[in-house]
């Protein structure tokens, strides 16, 4: 991998990922494009290397694809419209974003002769009941039936990252320096729980596993009422809306009410070493870069280890 480019790059993800590849010397140029010109700004102040590149650019925009795939091995796709309940009031503009964009990233990157695509999706496409998940689905469609001839694709699904931007650990401390209590959907709605670095991980093991179809973790889940008794909080119970389920799945098979649930103990612990959430600048941890991975792996997870399995028609 000499050159990689990221699609939204400037995102919790996106920063991530970008200086854990950029500990490899043996990567020439990492490219960043994304719409968000006051986040790539900071980005670029807080990352020092001339091998990152910016461009300002829409996934909507597949002529400016094609300019910014030019002279790329890798890409990382990134970018899309995430907020579930945006895309209830909004699902015109996920629909433009999530499969539109798709569409382009496919084309353009074949026209650019980009060897790798990995794209990242969500928990929320497996038997999707809101825009969001449904709009991404189709956008794994897009991505799995996409021609495998000079570029490969590959998609990774997993569930929302601890600790990145607009996730619940966050939003919940923000509320939590000036109340005591936190909105809840339902106690009882699991999550899967995924690290910044295992998230990172993945994707890094599926670009050097290709063509990989579609790479699942199998992750620990927790309790929305342990994790706010975790953080010390009371909970106003708002009631789950219907675009949200009580439980996500990944496939068949591997569902969070069905996953090893961590403890309140557990999550308390994890959340008092300050160093998973605020240890760096993007509000989490990174690990140092271990090399490739093989398609499935054994990995040492906070909330105990996990698989890795390339995954078909799930």
């Amino acid at each position: 991998m000499k050159s990689v480019l990221i699609t939204g790059g400037s995102g919790s993800f996106g920063q991530a990922f970008t200086e854990r590849v950029l500990r490899d010397q043996s990567v020439e140029r990492v490219a960043i494009l994304s719409r968000g010109e006051h986040a790539q700004a900071e980005m670029a102040n807080r990352v020092s290397d001339r091998r990152l590149r910016f461009f300002i650019g829409d996934v909507r925009d597949r002529d400016r694809l094609r300019r910014a795939f030019d002279g790329i091995d890798v890409v990382v796709h990134a970018a899309a419209l995430k907020r579930i309940e945006v895309g209830h009031y909004n699902p015109t503009e996920m629909v433009k974003t999530n499969i539109g964009g798709a569409e382009n990233v496919v084309e353009a990157a074949m026209d650019a002769g980009v060897k790798r695509v990995v794209a990242l999706s969500t928990d929320k496409a497996w038997q999707p009941v809101s825009p969001y998940g449904q709009t991404k689905a189709l956008a794994e469609s897009i991505f799995l039936n996409a021609y495998q001839g000079r570029t490969k694709f590959s998609v990774t699904r997993y569930g929302n990252v601890a600790g990145s931007n607009g996730s619940v650990i966050p939003k919940w401390r923000e509320i939590l320096k000036t109340s005591n209590t936190v909105p809840v959907t339902d106690p009882e709605v699991t999550r899967f729980y995924m690290t910044m670095d295992e998230a990172v991980d993945l994707v890094l093991s599926t670009i050097e596993d290709m063509p990989a179809t579609l790479a699942i973790p199998t992750l620990p889940a927790y309790r929305l009422g342990d994790l706010a008794e975790a953080m010390g909080a009371r909970m106003n119970i708002i009631g789950l809306p219907d675009y949200e389920k009580r439980h996500e799945g990944m496939c068949d098979g591997n569902t969070s009410d069905k996953a090893r649930r961590m403890s309140v103990d557990e999550l308390r612990g994890i959340l008092n070493e300050d160093g998973l959430h605020r240890s760096g600048p993007n509000g989490f941890d990174k690990a140092a870069w271990k090399g490739p991975f093989a398609l499935e792996w054994p990995h040492g997870h906070c909330g105990g280890p996990y698989t890795v399995q390339a995954h078909r028609g799930c």
